[in-house]
């Protein structure tokens, strides 16, 4: 990641996502000021993690799929953000070293569990984010945006956070403890939206 890039590009979403629609943040002192950090959130779409990144108090590394590091310009530009690649189309073990890696530096992963863009809601949560919080001993941060699947203007963009959890850390946590995990994480993740005034 490019600390002065990084900080740039925050700054330009802010302002013309603020300007555009309006913006705004809630349940930021839910969010740690340290330490190695999950942040979940739901995906309709793909302003998603930019308006994520601009709620954030923190730094934040995506994990995202590999497709995206093909495009001109975007590749670029998200690697120099910090995202590094993934290959959802198999176990990718090198991607969960990275991930990983981020934590052990006590930094902010961001991840959207869904595994991809969940429109119409029926896409089955994947049970990565426990995975990962379960090796790592990482706080898990859970998040909801809305507004971003139909940008109107003036009409606002909200950015939720809870309160962290954490997952009993453990090399082999079995898979029905990670199923359950995920539920529980994705629960959280769903009842922020009361509070963007969503219906």
């Amino acid at each position: 990641m490019i600390p002065w890039f990084y900080g740039l590009a925050r700054f330009a979403i802010w302002a013309i996502v603020g300007s555009w629609c309006g913006f705004r943040t809630l349940g930021r002192e839910h969010v740690p000021p340290s330490g190695p950090l999950i942040v979940a959130c739901n995906h309709v779409s793909n302003l998603d993690p930019p308006c994520l990144g601009v709620g954030m108090t923190r730094p934040v590394t995506y994990m995202a799929k590999k497709e995206l590091f093909e495009i001109p310009v975007l590749g670029p530009v998200i690697r120099g953000l910090g995202a590094f690649p993934i290959d959802r189309s198999r176990g990718d073990v090198a991607s969960i070293r990275t991930a990983i890696g981020v934590l052990e530096r006590g930094t902010c992963l961001g991840i959207f569990p869904e595994g991809g863009r969940n429109v119409d809601g029926t896409k089955q949560a994947q049970m990565g984010v426990a995975l990962l919080a379960s090796l790592s001993g990482a706080t898990v941060l859970p998040a909801y945006v809305s507004g971003t699947s139909q940008t109107k203007f003036r009409s606002p963009i909200t950015v939720v956070f809870g309160e962290p959890l954490r997952f009993e850390p453990g090399q082999k946590a079995r898979r029905d403890d990670l199923a359950k995990w995920t539920e529980e994480l994705m629960r959280r993740i769903y009842a922020l939206r009361e509070k963007t005034g969503v219906n």
